[in-house]
């Protein structure tokens, strides 16, 4: 109990920041670091890191970390003693996030994980049941949520402005990847869990339905080269229950866009580019006449956006809006693809 209490203290103190240590210190973690240097309710305060030599110098400097405050994958669990540490903000390879989220919960300290939730749906429900059985809150990073554009576009094409909505097409095509992407112990799969997982989480957010029907096919592994054991690409077609359909996919290959058609009765809603950091644009038609937007917000405004949302919820003990459930429930999805290409993961 000691340990869980550590990470409540701020609903006595409104006012002050919600502490992090980043896990990972890699590429999305850099981006999260500074999103948390731009925010007014969060900070850096420590990192776990497994190269602590080469990399912590670099942020210790930044954010004024003190070394006493760097850990290492060995004792990450000493966190819990560590009462300048709020939260764990989880930026390690796929296969990493249960585990690591699972002994932060232990440790009594708050989780924002980053998406794909885990490599298995039955990973995700562990982390839940953890952070649940902790008292922690656990969020999961599906920033495209908390974009204020994105949330305009979403509320319009729910609003009827479009009529009925009958169906979308979307995909996130072009990234080129390398590293542990490439290899399935540590990503859990191909250009789905990584790229294909933003055009899925949107459909499914814009409808609020599950998908209960599934369709795909995947490109055929290729012995000697980089797609060896994860699929280069994907594609995917899904039916909700009101009877909408969505066709998508994913690519680390195809030189395509990024983008999330929005199919109405009487009108349609284009968003290109849809999925990377910034210079998010979207344009249609409505039964008002012509719309469109631009989201003036640089890389990294939605970080601060889900940083800052946490650190709401922690403060005043909300439930996030993009909770361990909504990374669960994009898993089941995810499992149900790829056995519908035969090519299962779980």
């Amino acid at each position: 109990m000691a340990a869980a209490s550590s990470a409540l203290p701020l609903h006595a103190e409104p006012q002050k920041p919600l502490r992090f240590a980043p896990v990972g210190l890699g590429d999305i973690s850099d981006i999260f670091m500074r999103a948390c240097a731009q925010s007014s309710k969060c900070k850096v305060t420590a990192l776990v890191t497994g190269h602590a030599k080469e990399k912590a110098p670099k942020y210790e400097a930044l954010y004024g970390i003190s070394p006493k405050n760097v850990y290492n994958y060995e004792n990450y669990d000493e966190i819990a003693h560590n009462p300048e540490i709020d939260a764990v903000y989880i930026g390690l390879p796929n296969s990493m996030h249960a585990e690591y989220t699972i002994r932060a919960a232990k440790a009594g300290k708050h989780v924002l994980c980053e998406k794909p939730m885990a490599i298995s749906s039955k990973e995700c429900q562990q982390m839940i049941d953890a952070c649940r059985e902790n008292n922690v809150k656990l969020m999961i990073a599906y920033r495209v949520h908390y974009d204020p554009m994105w949330q305009q576009i979403r509320t319009l094409a729910r609003s009827g402005a479009i009529g009925e909505i009958q169906g979308f097409q979307g995909g996130f095509y072009g990234i080129k990847m390398h590293g542990w992407r490439l290899h399935p112990k540590l990503s859990g799969g191909g250009s789905l869990l990584d790229l294909g997982i933003y055009p899925l989480n949107a459909i499914r957010w814009f409808t609020g339905e599950e998908p209960e029907h599934f369709a795909a096919q995947v490109t055929p592994k290729v012995p000697g080269t980089r797609f060896a054991e994860v699929e280069e690409s994907i594609e995917f077609n899904m039916r909700f229950p009101s009877g909408i359909l969505a066709s998508s996919g994913s690519s680390y290959g195809e030189n395509a866009p990024a983008y999330l058609s929005v199919d109405g009765t009487h009108g349609n809603l284009w968003v290109e580019p849809a999925f990377y950091y910034d210079g998010l644009k979207y344009h249609g038609t409505t039964i008002h006449g012509p719309v469109s937007g631009v989201s003036p917000g640089k890389q990294p405004y939605q970080f601060v956006y889900e940083a800052d949302h946490f650190a709401d919820c922690v403060r005043y003990n909300r439930t996030p809006a993009t909770p361990g459930e909504e990374g669960l429930k994009d898993m089941l999805a995810i499992e149900a693809i790829y056995r519908a290409a035969g090519a299962p993961i779980a």
